[in-house]
């Protein structure tokens, strides 16, 4: 029973350990402003959108291709 206990103190001082560093490595990191974030943001959608028609085309070539192949 001893041996069980002295295991579970080893495991939560090791997960405390981790969310000590975890806490002092989100200190260094630079955070984007919300103006960075947003024009991020539009990107994405932007090529999100325009890959989206492309694969919708491709795939409607593709399924005509298929159609006249088959019958």
């Amino acid at each position: 029973m001893d041996e069980i206990k002295e295991k579970v103190k080893v495991v939560i001082g090791k997960i405390i350990q981790f969310i000590k560093e975890a806490k002092i490595e989100l200190k260094k990191v630079t955070w984007p402003t919300p103006k960075q974030t947003l024009a991020s943001t539009a990107v994405v959608i932007i090529i999100v959108f325009i890959v989206s028609i492309y694969l919708g085309i491709v795939d409607f070539v593709l399924a005509k291709l298929v159609k006249f192949v088959l019958g």
